[in-house]
């Protein structure tokens, strides 16, 4: 796109638009609103229960009945998708991963109770095999190696699972190869025609995802790292292909995570193929700026609402984050 050429100075003062808050409305590029926002929540055993998660300060794991309170806030905001993450129980993990599909886990006790309950937020929920696996890994464990196609025949079932529980958007989080193809062959087979695929296109190795894991119980499990499935930093023109290829596979909405330090992916993404572009604001961005909003040494909601700013800014169609509520209440005070 080519830059307008601008008048010469005094004809030309670029401090006109900024001179009160109507003008500057006025010409911004970008907007923020509810609409943006995906709420991720962590579910766990039991009743009536809400606990911090210590790694992510203000984040909570909250039990079935709690969830759905949250999703009732969360849907009276505006927030239109709440995306739930399952803090399942130690003695549940397996090396076959079966309570991935288990049609009462606590993903899918959490869904039912959602559309139950609050039939106007849409429910996301997560494929893969960590939350559920003795190892900590997205797929099935062999002589030390992920092991791609009998992991995508695991996520196939999982998410036949996910969809009969009512999930609206399911998130293969992955990363295993022919997935998505294979999801939504399924989905299409047994009459889940309209759940949606939003798929972790562009899922990098990254050290953001810390207190997540943290927050699933995943890290004591987890045994090597994720680097043989997982994007490396270094690489871009990958994310492109790999976006590419979950297209043409049936995905509907693509994602990049993590976020802020993957900016100029988000913006390549939606430049090249200009479908539904997210981004997922990952635990370690949260737990980075959160920690420095409570030392004060920067001011909370105002780097709360740039951060999120710069994922419009940068392409994004809307954004995974655990600042979803509170961004929310600061956007219904404008």
């Amino acid at each position: 796109m080519k830059t307008a050429t601008s008048a010469p100075f005094p004809a030309a003062r670029f401090r006109r638009s900024k001179q009160s808050p109507l003008t500057r409305a006025l010409v911004r590029e970008n907007t923020l609103t509810t609409n943006d926002l995906i709420w991720p929540v962590f579910v766990r055993d039991g009743e009536n229960i809400e606990e911090p998660v210590e790694s992510m300060p203000g984040v909570k794991r909250r039990s079935v009945d709690r969830v759905v309170e949250a999703a009732k806030e969360a849907a009276d905001l505006g927030i239109p998708v709440i995306c739930l993450f399952p803090y399942t129980d130690a003695v549940l993990k397996t090396a076959d991963c079966a309570e991935a599909w288990n049609p009462n886990n606590l993903s899918n006790r959490a869904t039912r109770a959602i559309k139950k309950a609050v039939p106007n937020i849409a429910v996301m929920t997560d494929v893969a095999l960590d939350p559920y696996n003795i190892n900590g890994h997205d797929g099935f464990v062999i002589d030390g190696e992920i092991v791609n196609d009998a992991t995508v025949a695991a996520l196939v079932k999982q998410t036949l699972s996910q969809a009969e529980a009512g999930s609206d958007i399911i998130g293969p989080s992955d990363m295993m190869d022919n997935r998505i193809a294979a999801m939504r062959s399924a989905l299409e087979s047994h009459s889940h025609q309209n759940v949606m695929i939003m798929s972790y296109s562009a899922k990098y190795s990254s050290a953001f995802y810390g207190p997540f894991r943290d927050a699933v119980g995943a890290s004591g499990a987890l045994k090597g790292d994720k680097s043989t499935y997982q994007m490396d930093p270094a690489n871009t023109d990958e994310a492109l292909r790999l976006v590419a290829r979950d297209l043409s596979e049936g995905a509907d909405m693509v994602m990049v995570k993590p976020g802020m330090p993957y900016l100029d992916v988000c913006r390549r993404v939606k430049d090249q193929f200009g479908v539904p572009t997210f981004a997922y604001q990952v635990s370690g961005e949260y737990a980075m700026l959160q920690a420095a909003s409570l030392n004060g040494w920067l001011d909370h909601d105002r780097v709360m609402m740039e951060s999120l700013m710069a994922f419009k800014r940068a392409g994004c169609d809307g954004i995974l984050t655990y600042f979803a509520i509170e961004a929310a209440r600061k956007l219904a005070e404008t």
